[in-house]
């Protein structure tokens, strides 16, 4: 069993939160990303890092979004798409939408074209209600 798998999503959040910073993004657009790829809502993102849930547990919980698998390229030196454990696959999703997030590409390209959370399917953001 690898490390980070019993490491605290809160204890890693702080650091995509500050990437994001720097590159000028939000606090916000991380949650999307994060609300995105787990199907939570914004509640349940806090009450698991309020928790200090295990990214093993928090990823037990999620319901992975079905465009996840479109998720491709390298973090680390190491194709996202090739990797075999499937909760290693799957934070290094989370680590790969937030390095995207970082090099300032459009949230749509980010949630691989799909509705933005809160969103229903079709919805732009511009013709919610």
């Amino acid at each position: 069993m690898h490390r980070i798998f019993s490491t605290s999503v809160a204890s890693v959040y702080p650091h995509y939160v500050a990437k994001a910073e720097r590159r000028g993004r939000t606090r916000a657009e991380v949650d999307e990303i994060i609300c995105w790829l787990t199907g939570f809502d914004e509640a349940t993102l806090r009450r698991h890092l309020d928790e200090e849930t295990t990214f093993e547990d928090f990823f037990a919980a999620a319901e992975l979004h079905p465009n996840a698998s479109l998720i491709t390229g390298s973090v680390c030196g190491v194709k996202v798409q090739e990797i075999e454990d499937p909760l290693m696959r799957k934070i290094r999703y989370l680590d790969k939408l937030v390095e995207e997030l970082t090099r300032t590409r459009p949230m749509e390209k980010i949630l691989r074209g799909s509705t933005r959370v809160g969103q229903p399917d079709g919805a732009s953001p511009s013709t919610t209600p």
